[in-house]
Protein backbone atom coordinates (compact mmCIF):
# COMPACT_ATOMS: atom_id res chain seq x y z
CA UNK A 1 0.00 0.00 0.00
CA UNK A 2 1.31 3.44 -0.98
CA UNK A 3 1.21 5.98 1.83
CA UNK A 4 1.41 9.75 1.35
CA UNK A 5 4.33 10.42 3.68
CA UNK A 6 3.77 14.19 3.74
CA UNK A 7 0.26 13.59 5.04
CA UNK A 8 1.48 11.00 7.53
CA UNK A 9 4.20 13.27 8.89
CA UNK A 10 1.70 16.12 9.24
CA UNK A 11 -0.59 13.88 11.30
CA UNK A 12 2.23 12.81 13.59
CA UNK A 13 3.50 16.36 14.03
CA UNK A 14 -0.04 17.32 15.00
CA UNK A 15 0.62 15.63 18.34
CA UNK A 16 3.07 18.28 19.51
CA UNK A 17 0.53 20.26 21.51
CA UNK A 18 -0.62 17.09 23.26
CA UNK A 19 2.92 16.01 24.11
CA UNK A 20 3.79 19.37 25.64
CA UNK A 21 0.60 19.69 27.73
CA UNK A 22 2.07 19.71 31.25
CA UNK A 23 -1.29 19.32 32.94
CA UNK A 24 -2.00 16.11 31.02
CA UNK A 25 1.55 14.90 31.71
CA UNK A 26 0.91 15.27 35.44
CA UNK A 27 -2.02 12.81 35.33
CA UNK A 28 -0.06 9.59 35.87
CA UNK A 29 -1.22 6.01 36.32
CA UNK A 30 1.17 3.25 37.47
CA UNK A 31 0.93 0.13 35.27
CA UNK A 32 3.76 -1.84 36.85
CA UNK A 33 7.34 -1.63 38.13
CA UNK A 34 8.79 1.59 36.65
CA UNK A 35 5.96 1.48 34.07
CA UNK A 36 3.76 4.54 33.81
CA UNK A 37 1.09 5.97 31.55
CA UNK A 38 -0.15 9.56 31.40
CA UNK A 39 -3.17 11.22 29.86
CA UNK A 40 -0.81 12.31 27.09
CA UNK A 41 -0.27 8.66 26.08
CA UNK A 42 -4.03 8.09 25.79
CA UNK A 43 -4.74 11.38 24.01
CA UNK A 44 -1.96 10.96 21.44
CA UNK A 45 -3.03 7.39 20.74
CA UNK A 46 -6.69 8.30 20.32
CA UNK A 47 -5.88 11.30 18.11
CA UNK A 48 -3.70 9.25 15.78
CA UNK A 49 -6.08 6.28 15.76
CA UNK A 50 -8.92 8.54 14.62
CA UNK A 51 -6.86 10.42 12.03
CA UNK A 52 -5.27 7.28 10.58
CA UNK A 53 -8.67 5.62 10.31
CA UNK A 54 -10.05 8.63 8.41
CA UNK A 55 -7.21 8.58 5.88
CA UNK A 56 -6.62 4.82 5.60
CA UNK A 57 -9.74 3.06 6.96
CA UNK A 58 -8.72 -0.45 5.87
CA UNK A 59 -5.48 -0.52 7.86
CA UNK A 60 -5.61 -2.10 11.32
CA UNK A 61 -4.32 -0.25 14.36
CA UNK A 62 -2.00 -1.65 17.02
CA UNK A 63 -1.22 0.66 19.95
CA UNK A 64 0.55 0.37 23.27
CA UNK A 65 -2.45 1.53 25.30
CA UNK A 66 -5.09 -0.83 23.87
CA UNK A 67 -6.04 -4.51 23.60
CA UNK A 68 -4.50 -5.79 20.37
CA UNK A 69 -5.86 -9.35 20.49
CA UNK A 70 -8.03 -8.81 17.39
CA UNK A 71 -5.12 -7.96 15.07
CA UNK A 72 -4.66 -10.03 11.90
CA UNK A 73 -0.89 -10.04 11.43
CA UNK A 74 -1.19 -11.18 7.81
CA UNK A 75 -2.79 -7.85 6.89
CA UNK A 76 -1.62 -4.20 7.05
CA UNK A 77 -1.10 -2.83 10.56
CA UNK A 78 -0.18 0.55 11.99
CA UNK A 79 2.09 -0.02 15.00
CA UNK A 80 2.09 2.96 17.38
CA UNK A 81 3.86 3.97 20.54
CA UNK A 82 2.08 7.23 21.41
CA UNK A 83 4.81 8.24 23.87
CA UNK A 84 8.05 6.30 23.86
CA UNK A 85 9.83 7.60 26.93
CA UNK A 86 6.90 8.23 29.27
CA UNK A 87 9.15 8.29 32.34
CA UNK A 88 11.24 10.97 30.61
CA UNK A 89 8.07 12.93 29.86
CA UNK A 90 6.96 12.80 33.50
CA UNK A 91 10.33 14.22 34.58
CA UNK A 92 10.47 16.83 31.79
CA UNK A 93 13.65 15.11 30.57
CA UNK A 94 12.68 16.08 26.98
CA UNK A 95 13.61 12.82 25.32
CA UNK A 96 10.28 11.33 24.32
CA UNK A 97 8.95 10.45 20.90
CA UNK A 98 5.96 9.31 18.90
CA UNK A 99 6.86 6.14 17.01
CA UNK A 100 4.58 5.03 14.17
CA UNK A 101 5.27 2.30 11.63
CA UNK A 102 3.28 0.45 9.00
CA UNK A 103 3.74 -3.31 8.76
CA UNK A 104 2.50 -4.97 5.58
CA UNK A 105 2.54 -8.76 5.22
CA UNK A 106 5.21 -9.17 7.85
CA UNK A 107 7.52 -6.35 6.72
CA UNK A 108 7.88 -2.76 7.85
CA UNK A 109 7.17 -0.52 4.85
CA UNK A 110 7.16 2.96 6.36
CA UNK A 111 8.02 4.58 9.66
CA UNK A 112 8.00 7.94 11.44
CA UNK A 113 9.70 8.84 14.71
CA UNK A 114 8.92 12.34 15.96
CA UNK A 115 10.84 14.05 18.74
CA UNK A 116 8.69 17.11 19.54
CA UNK A 117 11.16 18.80 21.88
CA UNK A 118 13.87 19.03 19.22
CA UNK A 119 11.30 19.15 16.38
CA UNK A 120 13.11 16.31 14.61
CA UNK A 121 11.17 13.99 12.31
CA UNK A 122 12.86 10.77 11.22
CA UNK A 123 11.17 9.02 8.29
CA UNK A 124 11.71 5.97 6.14
CA UNK A 125 9.92 4.18 3.31
CA UNK A 126 11.02 0.71 2.31
CA UNK A 127 13.40 0.93 -0.64
CA UNK A 128 13.54 4.73 -0.59
CA UNK A 129 16.06 5.53 2.17
CA UNK A 130 15.88 7.22 5.56
CA UNK A 131 15.59 10.93 6.30
CA UNK A 132 15.80 13.50 9.10
CA UNK A 133 13.61 16.53 8.46
CA UNK A 134 13.73 15.68 4.78
CA UNK A 135 17.52 15.26 4.49
CA UNK A 136 19.04 11.81 3.82
CA UNK A 137 20.68 10.07 6.76
CA UNK A 138 23.09 7.15 7.02
CA UNK A 139 24.54 4.97 9.75
CA UNK A 140 28.09 5.51 10.97
CA UNK A 141 31.20 3.86 9.54
CA UNK A 142 32.66 2.69 12.85
CA UNK A 143 34.13 -0.81 12.67
CA UNK A 144 35.66 -1.30 16.12
CA UNK A 145 34.32 -1.04 19.64
CA UNK A 146 37.07 1.48 20.42
CA UNK A 147 35.55 3.84 17.85
CA UNK A 148 31.96 3.36 19.04
CA UNK A 149 29.41 5.23 21.11
CA UNK A 150 26.80 2.70 22.21
CA UNK A 151 23.42 3.23 23.82
CA UNK A 152 21.91 0.75 26.24
CA UNK A 153 18.44 -0.09 27.46
CA UNK A 154 18.05 -1.30 31.03
CA UNK A 155 14.81 -3.31 30.64
CA UNK A 156 13.34 -1.15 33.43
CA UNK A 157 10.05 -3.04 33.79
CA UNK A 158 11.83 -6.34 34.52
CA UNK A 159 14.32 -5.83 37.32
CA UNK A 160 15.09 -9.56 37.44
CA UNK A 161 17.39 -9.00 34.44
CA UNK A 162 19.47 -6.33 36.17
CA UNK A 163 22.45 -8.54 37.04
CA UNK A 164 22.71 -9.94 33.51
CA UNK A 165 22.19 -6.54 31.91
CA UNK A 166 24.77 -4.71 33.97
CA UNK A 167 27.33 -7.44 33.45
CA UNK A 168 26.95 -6.90 29.70
CA UNK A 169 26.97 -3.12 30.08
CA UNK A 170 30.28 -3.24 31.97
CA UNK A 171 31.96 -5.33 29.26
CA UNK A 172 30.70 -2.99 26.55
CA UNK A 173 31.67 0.13 28.51
CA UNK A 174 35.23 -1.07 29.03
CA UNK A 175 35.75 -1.60 25.29
CA UNK A 176 33.83 1.23 23.61
CA UNK A 177 34.37 5.01 23.75
CA UNK A 178 31.40 5.43 26.10
CA UNK A 179 27.82 4.35 26.68
CA UNK A 180 24.57 6.33 26.74
CA UNK A 181 21.13 5.76 28.24
CA UNK A 182 18.50 8.05 26.70
CA UNK A 183 15.40 6.21 27.92
CA UNK A 184 13.55 6.04 24.61
CA UNK A 185 14.28 3.09 22.33
CA UNK A 186 12.67 4.91 19.41
CA UNK A 187 15.00 7.90 19.75
CA UNK A 188 18.03 5.67 20.28
CA UNK A 189 17.24 3.66 17.15
CA UNK A 190 16.74 6.89 15.21
CA UNK A 191 20.11 8.12 16.46
CA UNK A 192 21.73 4.94 15.18
CA UNK A 193 20.10 5.56 11.81
CA UNK A 194 21.58 9.06 11.55
CA UNK A 195 25.02 8.09 12.86
CA UNK A 196 24.89 9.78 16.26
CA UNK A 197 25.17 6.35 17.87
CA UNK A 198 26.89 3.29 16.47
CA UNK A 199 24.59 0.79 18.17
CA UNK A 200 21.73 0.41 20.64
CA UNK A 201 20.58 -2.76 22.37
CA UNK A 202 17.90 -3.71 24.90
CA UNK A 203 16.20 -6.86 26.11
CA UNK A 204 12.47 -7.53 25.76
CA UNK A 205 11.30 -4.53 23.80
CA UNK A 206 7.66 -4.35 22.76
CA UNK A 207 6.93 -4.10 19.02
CA UNK A 208 5.81 -0.48 19.25
CA UNK A 209 9.18 0.40 20.81
CA UNK A 210 11.20 -0.68 17.80
CA UNK A 211 8.99 -1.23 14.72
CA UNK A 212 9.54 2.17 13.10
CA UNK A 213 13.18 2.31 14.18
CA UNK A 214 13.84 -1.07 12.57
CA UNK A 215 12.98 0.28 9.13
CA UNK A 216 14.82 3.56 9.73
CA UNK A 217 18.07 1.77 10.47
CA UNK A 218 17.77 -0.67 7.59
CA UNK A 219 17.01 2.13 5.14
CA UNK A 220 19.97 4.11 6.52
CA UNK A 221 22.28 1.19 5.72
CA UNK A 222 22.39 -0.55 9.10
CA UNK A 223 21.02 -3.74 10.59
CA UNK A 224 18.55 -4.72 13.29
CA UNK A 225 18.69 -8.22 14.77
CA UNK A 226 17.74 -10.14 17.85
CA UNK A 227 20.30 -11.03 20.49
CA UNK A 228 21.09 -14.27 18.61
CA UNK A 229 21.50 -12.44 15.31
CA UNK A 230 18.04 -13.46 14.12
CA UNK A 231 15.63 -11.29 12.12
CA UNK A 232 13.03 -9.66 14.43
CA UNK A 233 9.31 -10.17 13.91
CA UNK A 234 8.02 -6.57 14.07
CA UNK A 235 4.73 -7.33 15.85
CA UNK A 236 6.35 -9.45 18.56
CA UNK A 237 8.26 -8.66 21.74
CA UNK A 238 11.99 -9.06 21.20
CA UNK A 239 15.50 -8.34 22.41
CA UNK A 240 16.93 -5.94 19.83
CA UNK A 241 20.33 -4.87 18.55
CA UNK A 242 20.18 -1.91 16.16
CA UNK A 243 23.50 -0.89 14.66
CA UNK A 244 25.55 0.27 11.72
CA UNK A 245 26.20 -3.40 10.96
CA UNK A 246 29.76 -4.18 12.07
CA UNK A 247 29.24 -3.01 15.66
CA UNK A 248 26.03 -4.99 16.00
CA UNK A 249 27.83 -8.11 14.84
CA UNK A 250 30.53 -7.54 17.45
CA UNK A 251 27.92 -7.07 20.18
CA UNK A 252 26.12 -10.29 19.25
CA UNK A 253 29.28 -12.34 18.85
CA UNK A 254 31.38 -11.11 21.78
CA UNK A 255 29.29 -9.30 24.40
CA UNK A 256 25.60 -10.13 24.54
CA UNK A 257 25.82 -13.93 24.43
Amino acid sequence: MKIDMNKLVALVKGTKGLLTDKQAVSQVTVKGVSDYVTQVDFRVQEYLREQLHKEWPRIQFMGEEKDNSEIDFNADIWILDPVDGTTNLIHDFRNSAVSLGLCSRGEMVCGVIYQPFSDEVFTAVKGEGAFLNGEPIHVSRAETMADSLISIGTTPYEHEYADRNFEIFKKVFLDCQDIRRIGSAAIELAYVACGRLDAFFEMNLKPWDYAAGLLLIEEAGGTVTGFQGEKPVPWEKGSIVGSNGPIGQLLVDQYIN
